[in-house]
């Protein structure tokens, strides 16, 4: 048997000491280090040979192999029905992988993944679950689809589950939540560093050997981050965020970790009675529909992933009330709305330092693409002077310190965006024009090289 040994973890980084310390030496946080016991050294034989014939898995020979000897073939996908989900997965899920999905309580993971699996009627099914009861999960399934069906289990003990699968033997595994298994050989509470750590791995060793995906439910932190050990997100083979507001009914999915496809694929959802609805149109929803010009309005043409879509900037300027003015920004970094503010006042003129200034993603969103940085500005200048800007006009550039506007990515699918869903202008960067035809497309292209060129354009 392997000897067990005391060690603190840092719950941040996952890095050991043999004592505890105020600040990590890794990541340099402060209080992150748990203590935890470990099993020091590798499993006997005899352990291994158990763990196997738990799952039913056979014995098989390891040897060292070259190269050229392994066959790489491209395996199929399995298709989770879902063109979302499919999309942030970089075209669905790879047999054999370990999936964690993450996100604050009550956003809609459990849901999102029962009804996955509710469709995935060509595929046998386990859903285990540690949180609900077989009444509660049966509920949400009639309300999602009364005539799906699948396999489903509530248990917490790690070797109970995998006893349920070696009788079930099925294609897809998922397990709600992490945070609730617990393993009968390791003395701690469920949820512990030590019990999320070793299921986690016992969990992997199993997809990877037989095959199966398993998708993990994972709670996170208040900072927002998954909670428990970093290490079960370097465990993980993809790490997915789900993310939103709980007042308004949009889901953001985001890939995190991806080791079969791109992170920065997103995926868009809709809350409903029924369960969660892919939106295939973000732009439609994320738009205003009021026919009504209002200053401090602009609209971005934003890329995430290779998806384009046009999102709506909204902006407040007024004079402070209290003498120091605020800075406030929703669903965009505050950090660089700092900056474009001081590139307006220094570059063009306009002084801010004594008013307010509040700036709002519509839909409650957040969008990192710089391609946003003219609109804010303008957006920002538009309720300062309190003019608005024409509703059938589109812009996309970023800021630089020096208030030129720099060129920015897929300006083709940005510009045909805008031109799908009516647009009759837009402002490009003056460096996108350089091989575009302008020709091609049936919008008005304008050309700006600097900010002051971009609201001489919008305002007159």
């Amino acid at each position: 048997m392997a000897k067990e040994k005391t060690v603190y973890v840092c719950s941040q980084c996952g890095q050991e000491s043999a004592k505890w310390v105020g600040r990590c030496p890794a990541c340099g946080e402060w209080n992150t280090y748990k203590e935890m016991t470990i099993r020091q050294g590798s499993p006997t034989a005899a352990e291994n040979r158990a763990r196997r014939a738990l799952v039913g898995l056979p014995e098989r020979e390891v040897r060292p192999m070259a190269l050229s000897e392994i066959k790489a073939e491209e395996e199929p996908r399995i298709d989770m029905h879902d063109a979302e989900l499919n999309r942030v997965l970089g075209g669905g899920l790879v047999p054999g992988s370990l999936i964690l999905l993450g996100g604050e309580p009550g956003i809609g993971k459990s849901t999102l993944l029962l009804q996955t699996v509710l469709r995935m009627s060509d595929r046998r099914v386990l859903y285990v679950s540690g949180e609900e009861s077989e009444k509660q999960i049966k509920l949400r399934a009639d309300r999602i689809d009364p005539s799906a069906d699948c396999l489903l289990v509530c248990e917490t003990r790690l070797e109970q589950i995998f006893t349920h699968i070696k009788n079930t033997q099925p294609d897809l595994v998922v397990i709600d939540s992490v945070q609730t298994i617990s393993s009968e050989t390791i003395e701690s509470a469920p949820g512990s560093i030590t019990q999320v750590r070793e299921c986690a791995a016992a969990i992997l060793k199993y997809a990877k050997e037989s095959g199966t995906p398993v998708v993990l439910i994972g709670h996170i932190t208040k900072e927002g981050s998954i909670a428990g050990p970093k290490v079960l997100e370097h465990i993980v083979d993809t790490v997915l965020q789900f993310e939103g507001d709980r007042h308004y009914f949009y889901r953001i999915l985001r890939s995190i970790k991806n080791r079969f496809g791109s992170t920065s694929e997103l995926g868009i959802y809709e809350m409903r009675a029924d369960g969660l609805r892919p939106v295939d149109n973000p732009s439609g929803l994320l738009l205003s529909q009021s026919g009504e010009d209002l200053s401090g309005i602009a609209i971005s043409a934003a890329i995430e992933g290779v998806r384009p879509f046009l999102i709506e900037t909204q902006a407040l300027v007024s004079t402070a009330a209290y003498g120091t003015p605020q800075r406030s920004a929703t669903g965009f970094d505050l950090r660089r709305l700092n900056m474009l503010l001081a590139v307006l006042e220094k570059r063009v003129g306009f002084k801010l330092a004594a008013k307010d200034v509040f700036l709002n993603i519509a839909g409650g969103i957040k969008v990192t693409d710089p391609a946003i940085d003219l609109s804010v500005i303008a957006a920002v200048l538009s309720s300062n002077v309190d003019t608005a800007i024409e509703r059938n006009v589109a812009m996309a550039g970023e800021v630089g310190l020096s208030g030129e506007i720099r060129p920015v990515t897929r300006i083709a699918q940005r510009i045909g965006e805008a031109q799908k869903l009516g647009f009759a202008r837009m402002l490009v960067p003056e460096a996108n024009m350089k091989g575009l035809d302008a020709k091609a497309f049936g919008i008005e292209l304008v050309s700006v090289a600097r900010v002051e060129h971009a609201l001489r354009e919008l305002f007159g």
